[in-house]
């Protein structure tokens, strides 16, 4: 066989071990073993994030735009007058936080649409750690410091609770797919 017709592939005994061919036609490559292909990501993690990302945008939306609305929804007209400031500068400052807030839900919930259709499965195990970790420790800093805000305390259970059912289901993803990897 002619040297312009070995591949890189082949290596030297494989060249040594094949009949001269004199013809003009390149030799045929060597059968790689086969090995088993990667499992197929799971399509759980796609609609974890999707619904992740619908309760961001749809927070983030409201803390936007009808934050008033939600406090007097979430913790009664009088904790919400309060909640909103006394003055006028402070009714300011704490409407421009809320709309930041609601900014950076818009941008996680989109964040978390554009991470939903990466199919690598150890982005994927990375990924739901890490909002795990995120949900858990959102929920530590409600205990330790929202809890101790008069008007904020009543709600501070429920909404830990609901931090610790959003980190569940990230968990609930990681051991589907720990499940799917080993069996």
């Amino acid at each position: 066989m002619h040297h312009a017709y070995i591949r890189p592939s082949q290596t030297r005994h494989q060249h040594q071990q094949r009949p001269h061919h004199h013809g003009h036609r390149p030799a045929a490559a060597a059968p790689r073993p086969s090995s088993a292909p990667p499992p197929p990501p799971s399509s759980a993690f796609t609609v974890i994030c999707v619904l992740h990302a619908l309760i961001a945008l749809f927070c983030g939306s409201l803390m936007m735009f009808h934050a008033r609305a939600i406090y007097s929804l979430g913790h009664g007209t009088d904790a919400a007058e309060r909640l909103l400031g006394s003055t006028p500068q402070d009714r300011l400052l704490i409407r421009t936080s809320d709309s930041f807030a609601g900014l950076l839900l818009l941008a996680i919930g989109l964040l978390l649409l554009m991470v939903s259709n990466i199919k690598d499965r150890e982005f994927q195990d990375f990924f739901a750690k890490g909002c795990t970790a995120l949900h858990v420790c959102v929920a530590v800093w409600r205990v330790s410091f929202e809890r101790r805000v008069e008007d904020l305390a009543g709600d501070c259970l429920r909404q830990t609770v609901g931090d610790f059912l959003l980190a569940l289901s990230w968990v609930l993803l990681v051991v589907y797919s720990w499940r799917e990897k080993y069996d």
